[in-house]
């Protein structure tokens, strides 16, 4: 029996996304549900051909499969390379023989060719949450294990305009080689709640936002659509959102939390964006 949950999404513009209401902006961009015992989930987005989803072992190693309907390749890395975030308790990811232990906040990267890949937790009762993102990829690159000490730092904003928090680039090409693939978790000090201001779009590349230690009874509100029409959508704890290449990225919470996000397109030039002013957001 499968273990993997999966479900597909066509892109759509800016033009058809103002007709969506609520229900079809959660639809089309929300990503409800990540990590579910002894399953893998993915979403496939047609933005990029990205795919962005979690596997939680509990009661033992699961294996990630290919998914014949969407791939149709022999095994899943047969032309995609692999970027993981842990947000759980310790685990392994077991790539060709090879295991990795996976500590909570550290990330592996998996390159192209990587034939048969295991993930599974040290303690079943604080099982590993592995965040996982894949793009398509043209090159095989080593497969290589970030710790938070490794990642990039870079700390940006204030209290006073509460967004004071730490950008930790993991997998991003100043750290290690990928293809396309860009990961990195952004956490946010106490009394900051804002993420990614000034807002901005990079229509060579798209995203997707992870959120996870939201606290309990707290959600975030993520915003999107153009810089001059746009939308927000709720958001609860260890739910992810689907950002197009012509939307903006951003969120508030009504707490401080922790976001993963990643993206792929046209280049790797993390400071590549089309900047919009605060105060011309409409």
């Amino acid at each position: 029996m499968s273990t993997t949950i999966f479900e597909s999404r066509y892109a759509i513009g800016p033009n058809e996304a103002k007709t969506l209401d609520t229900q079809g902006l959660r639809k089309n961009f929300l990503i409800e549900k990540i990590f579910t015992a002894d399953k893998i989930h993915f979403v496939y987005s047609h933005y990029d051909r990205y795919m962005a989803g979690g596997a939680m072992p509990v009661s033992g190693p699961i294996k990630l499969e290919t998914i014949e309907p969407l791939l149709k390749e022999p095994f899943f890395l047969s032309r995609r390379e692999l970027g993981i975030i842990n947000v759980g308790g310790a685990g392994l990811v077991d790539v060709d023989g090879t295991s990795y232990e996976i500590g909570h906040k550290e990330a592996l990267y998996i390159g192209k060719g990587a034939q048969e890949v295991y993930f599974s937790s040290n303690d079943k009762n604080n099982p590993a949450k592995f965040y996982l993102n894949s793009t398509p990829a043209h090159h095989s690159y080593p497969t290589k294990r970030v710790t938070k000490d490794e990642a990039n730092k870079i700390e940006l904003g204030a209290l006073e305009t509460a967004n004071h928090r730490t950008i930790n680039q993991m997998l991003l090409n100043k750290v290690i080689d990928t293809c396309q693939l860009q990961m990195g978790m952004t956490e946010l000090k106490p009394g900051s709640v804002w993420n990614t201001m000034p807002a901005h779009t990079h229509d060579r590349r798209m995203e997707v936002y992870f959120y996870f230690e939201v606290p309990e009874g707290q959600s975030v509100s993520h915003f999107m659509g153009p810089t001059d029409e746009t939308r927000h959508i709720w958001m609860q704890n260890e739910q992810a959102v689907i950002s197009p290449p012509w939307s903006i990225h951003a969120g508030a919470g009504t707490s401080n939390y922790t976001f993963i996000w990643g993206m792929a397109g046209e280049n790797l030039d993390y400071d590549d964006m089309d900047k919009s002013p605060i105060t011309e957001l409409r």
